[in-house]
């Protein structure tokens, strides 16, 4: 009795949380994992997911914020298992549609069909946003221990958005859509939690493109072990995740909360000297969703407001002072002569820059591994980026910044768990068996 009042009590509560219908199989992973690499020219991160009846690869730009996962429907998609979500349904409410599509002139296809809702998927990398219809279909998704993938598991009506091919410009080649991460229902760690399951968590391990290597996306709770045997989970500092109450997204979603992942930033300390910040800028404007630091796949390298970028500048030149300035090379403000900086562990021996949060004592390190870039043979230049005078957010950690570091988003807690260099460790991103351990 108590169990049946307490699933009427869920389906009060949450009565447009639709569960995606899994392929018929008793096994129920604990975790999934896919892997992601750099493409060398987009400097966009990549993943691979097996999606439509037959299944076919779609290369995927991820999308830590991203709403949800949208694809290219109008070239080449072809599905038996494609399914419109149609106008009024749970699954359209999930998606947070507010606009219907009762009629589309062309014969029907995965992207045209009549009383279908719809959504405004964002080409975050652009910038832009089209209207796109909402659908179903199959995806298939390698299970894993922890330690190797195992056994294939599959979601036979995954949420997405459909897009018009044109809509991909921008995005790396031959990717078909994004994969979003971001804070929603029918984002894929939301989906695939719910498909199977398990906790609301979801782990990002980025390599870099010089590496050539494959990085890993873990959806589940650790552990999460990289050769040679090492489990980066326990590595992990906590911070709280913190959620802008109005979203950054185009259309539907405006005035709604952001599905980007804030934290809190309090200051920043160079070799441990605090820089000198207008500090109202860290805090996020409660009313207008602007300010604040979030974490982004999309931007390749980390963007600061104008006068924080300016006084990061200027303390780390301070502290660098005995290597040579060279000529700026954009997009980039402050280069160095690195012919006499040698290298480290975790890179070039150059100042520490650390992000400070909830306290003095919980910071995020950045080592020159993640702060130097290396753009010409005798030239490497500070990694960051001016974002201009009041953008949107005052601070976004990009890609370069996150590579070689493991970050978990617990979705459940709203907590982010970040390890700092695992190049520090003796390991790196890159370290994650693929050699599967299914029989």
């Amino acid at each position: 009795m108590a169990l049946t009042h307490n699933f009427l009590l869920f389906c009060s509560l949450f009565p447009f949380f639709i569960i995606p219908s899994l392929s018929k199989t008793s096994f129920r992973p604990k975790a999934l994992v896919l892997p992601v690499s750099k493409d060398a020219s987009s400097l966009q991160y990549v993943t691979l997911m097996n999606q439509r009846t037959p299944l076919v690869p779609v290369k995927l730009t991820l999308d830590l914020g991203g709403q949800f996962q949208w694809v290219d429907c109008e070239e080449g998609y072809v599905s038996s298992s494609y399914k419109p979500v149609r106008c009024r349904s749970a699954q359209c409410a999930l998606a947070r549609s507010k606009s219907c599509v009762t009629e589309c002139y062309s014969s029907p296809r995965p992207g045209c069909n009549n009383n279908t809702c719809a959504v405004l998927p964002d080409n975050t990398v652009t910038r832009t946003a089209t209207s796109g219809e909402v659908g179903q279909d199959v995806v298939s998704i390698q299970s894993t221990d922890g330690s190797n993938p195992g056994r294939v598991v599959s979601v036979n009506k995954l949420i997405f958005a459909c897009s018009g091919t044109r809509f991909l410009e921008g995005l790396a080649s031959g990717v078909k859509g994004m994969a979003g991460f971001g804070r929603t229902k029918i984002s894929l760690p939301s989906q695939f939690s719910a498909a199977f399951s398990f906790n609301r968590k979801f782990a990002i391990c980025l390599t870099s493109a010089a590496s050539n290597a494959t990085g890993v996306v873990f959806f589940g709770d650790g552990p999460y072990v990289l050769l040679p045997g090492i489990d980066a989970s326990k590595f992990l500092i906590y911070t709280p995740l913190i959620l802008n109450p109005v979203s950054t997204a185009s259309g539907y979603f405006e005035g709604e909360p952001s599905s980007d992942y804030f934290i809190g930033v309090k200051s920043i300390k160079i070799n441990g000297k605090a820089v000198p910040l207008n500090t109202s800028l860290l805090s996020i404007d409660r009313i207008q969703g602007t300010g604040g630091t979030k974490i982004s796949t999309v931007n390749p390298y980390t963007v600061m407001e104008t006068t924080i970028y300016k006084a990061v500048i200027a303390t780390f030149v301070k502290e660098l002072a005995l290597v040579p300035r060279v000529a700026s090379v954009a997009p980039f403000g402050a280069c160095f002569n690195s012919t006499n900086i040698g290298s480290t562990r975790v890179g070039p021996p150059v100042p520490q820059i650390d992000l400070v949060l909830q306290s003095s004592k919980v910071f995020w390190r950045i080592f020159g591994a993640n702060s130097m870039v290396q753009v010409k043979s005798d030239v490497m230049c500070l990694g960051f980026v001016d974002g201009g005078l009041n953008p949107r957010t005052s601070i976004v950690i990009g890609g370069y910044q996150l590579e070689n570091n493991l970050l978990q988003f617990d979705l459940a807690t709203s907590r982010l768990g970040f390890s700092s260099s695992l190049l520090f460790r003796q390991t790196t991103c890159a370290n994650f068996n693929f050699t599967s351990n299914n029989v």
